[in-house]
């Protein structure tokens, strides 16, 4: 009988199984390869870290090595947008290619399925905030009746962030559960079911870890039984790690706990005005911690935070009124199991407010973050390896680490120490790829000379001026990615006064003037658009195409220095005798980079420029070390060669 890795290369020949059946495939030497890699790790229940460069074919090179594997498979990605692809199209195509009697489910957060009960509460108490949300709530009850999935993407009609969502999904401080009256319509515990008894389950990584924290979102139940566990757009999840292994309690928690127990008041006790009264009293202790703060977002250390004497007042203050609000609750409790609910979450909340205020143990950083409406009090632990290097000690299964984007240069250390992996045995097996694109004829890569150092008071405006030329000679058709949203917003305002004065009328796009679907929907279509972002463009972008030619990235993407997190692990490494620089600094800038500069080239046809304006990238050594990491693009110093790349390449669609 042949091995899985023989059957894995008879299933990518040209007269293969995935050439017969599939219309143009044609396999990658890098993608065979890879599955080839991966099958020997799932024969063998290893841990292995592949990075293959963008165009590698990596979905397939780890779905069909999963599929011809047979047993329980979970796929985690990093966005829901490569989850549906892999559902929809993917999984589909592989199955009827390799002819294997393999079932599959998708399955994501409980807030992406409609819920049948607070969609039916909340219509009936009617109470929106504008006529669109209700005319949303009412759109989104004739999907509820027709849909068979309950999936809100799958729901066209009403915008992905209507705030009706809000009213017409269940959270898990919410839900019922089997209390729930309409448990039986409940698409969450469909899809639940599904996942249970499918071969291969698509899940997100934000899903993935809060079932390992919380087992709360029916993954918990699926790890046990699972042979392989896939990672694609593995690069995320130190973040997701880091973010689902802390605790925080937000004021939008509060806030909808304050509106769950009064619309619950409202049904079963409607009598106890005190409670209503309680309920108004914790909205005014939210909205006044709120107001301690500046109007501009912010991240800062608990400690910095304690600097405003009247944080800590307001603070104390919303203890108080949670307080008062469970004791008020707390008698009521009895009449609705609806009442109970919000009670033990008003008695989780207080408890994670107790732990934010008093931390025990040295390994968690507490920290604030501010938004323009809202705040959120954040407990982050100071490294997740521990914790994420235990979820893969147990049962022998393959585990695999996939992205375009995880090593520094041909270096994975920087990665594995993040999750643990360096410590585990047998140690994991490494793995790289380049991309097959041709990127000495397909892009230039452009560094500009004479530019003035990123910290002087006038940046913003070399940067405008850098790019306004190229931007001109691509006649749009660009990116230009900003490490921080002042800098985003002053060069496009540079950008808008240039483009005036020169005559040109190309459309210029700017961040948050719209949902990213939206904004990237938008210049796609426009064909010749210029669209100034921050890091929500960084990564999970993809324009194959003419629509975009050109990249601009204004300074190396380091993380503020004053970030709360950063600044606690910085300080942590130094007490270890380590380098935080170079262990944990550089390192991230350098992924963060190639995934900035991978959203030029993303087929065979793109041709572009991408440059990089920061004279760091050159006149230091560390910066070096980023110039080496980026794909193998022909390279320039020189404007008039970027610009003569630009003007060479065809016109704009419909120009």
């Amino acid at each position: 009988m042949s091995t899985l890795a023989e059957q894995v290369s008879r299933a990518f020949a040209l007269d293969g199984a995935l050439a017969t059946a599939i219309p143009g495939f044609s396999a990658r030497a890098q993608q065979v390869e890879m599955a080839v890699r991966i099958a020997e790790a799932l024969v063998s229940h290893r841990v292995l870290v592949a990075e293959a460069g963008t165009g590698t074919g990596k979905t397939f090179a780890y779905l069909v090595p999963a599929l011809l594997a047979g047993g329980k498979v979970i796929v985690s990605t990093g966005t829901k947008t490569l989850q549906d692809q892999l559902f929809i199209r993917d999984l589909p195509t592989v199955r009827a290619a390799l002819k294997v009697p393999v079932s599959f489910a998708l399955l994501k957060g409980r807030a992406n399925y409609v819920c049948p009960y607070h969609l039916d509460r909340n219509a009936r108490e009617g109470r929106f905030l504008t006529a669109q949300d209700a005319a949303d709530m009412r759109a989104i009850a004739r999907f509820a009746l027709s849909t068979r999935s309950g999936d809100k993407s799958e729901c066209t009609e009403v915008r992905e962030d209507s705030a009706a969502w809000g009213a017409a999904t269940s959270t898990r401080d919410n839900c019922l559960g089997q209390e729930c009256p309409l448990v039986k319509q409940c698409f969450v515990m469909q899809a639940r079911r599904a996942a249970m008894d499918a071969d291969v389950v698509v899940v997100n990584h934000h899903l993935f870890f809060a079932d390992v924290v919380l087992r709360d979102e029916g993954v918990g139940e699926l790890l046990p039984s699972c042979n392989t566990v896939m990672f694609d757009e593995a690069h995320q999840l130190p973040e997701t790690a880091s973010l689902f292994f802390g605790e925080s309690v937000s004021g939008a928690q509060v806030l909808e706990l304050a509106r769950d127990t009064r619309s619950e008041t409202l049904a079963a006790a409607r009598d106890c005005v005190a409670l209503i009264d309680a309920s108004r009293a914790l909205e005014k202790a939210v909205r006044d911690l709120r107001l301690v703060f500046a109007a501009e977002p912010a991240r800062l250390a608990a400690a910095q935070a304690a600097e405003r004497a009247e944080f800590g007042v307001q603070l104390a203050a919303l203890s108080d009124a949670l307080e008062h609000f469970r004791l008020t609750l707390d008698p009521q409790s009895v009449r609705s199991e609806g009442l109970a609910n919000c009670l033990r979450r008003v008695e989780e909340m207080s408890a994670r407010l107790v732990q934010w205020r008093e931390p025990k143990g040295k390994d968690l950083i507490c920290w604030v973050e501010v938004f323009s409406h809202g705040w959120t009090l954040n407990a982050t632990p100071l490294h997740v390896a521990d914790v994420f290097r235990h979820q893969l000690e147990g049962r022998p299964r393959a585990w695999v680490f996939t992205s375009a984007t995880l090593a520094v240069g041909r270096d994975f250390a920087h990665y594995c120490r993040e999750l643990g992996l360096n410590g585990i045995e047998p140690p994991p097996l490494t793995a790289q790829w380049g991309s097959p694109f041709d990127y000495g004829n397909q892009a230039l890569l452009y560094a500009p000379t004479a530019v003035p150092h990123p910290n002087s008071p006038n940046y913003a405006e070399a940067v405008a001026k850098i790019a306004l030329p190229l931007v001109r000679a691509a006649q749009g058709r660009a990116f230009v990615l900003c490490t921080s949203l002042k800098a985003m917003r002053r060069i496009h305002e540079l950008l808008a006064e240039g483009l005036e004065q020169g005559g040109e009328e190309l459309p210029l796009l700017l961040q948050g003037e719209g949902s990213r679907t939206e904004l990237l929907e938008r210049f796609r279509k426009l064909g010749n658009a210029v669209l100034v972002a921050s890091h929500s463009f960084w990564e999970g972008v993809d324009v194959p195409g003419d629509a975009l030619s050109l990249v601009v990235i204004d300074k190396l993407p380091f993380a503020s220095p004053n970030d709360p997190v950063l600044a606690a692990r910085v300080e942590h490494m130094e007490r270890q005798g380590l380098s935080p620089f170079v262990h944990y600094q550089l390192p991230r800038t350098v992924i963060t980079m190639k995934q900035g500069a991978g959203r030029l080239i993303r087929s065979e046809r793109d041709r572009g420029v991408l440059c990089v304006c920061d004279p760091r990238m050159l006149d230091k050594a560390y910066g070096k070390v980023v110039w080496r990491s980026l794909p193998p693009m022909r390279r320039t110093r020189n404007e008039a060669d970027a610009v003569a790349f630009l003007a060479a390449l065809p016109p704009p669609r419909g120009t």
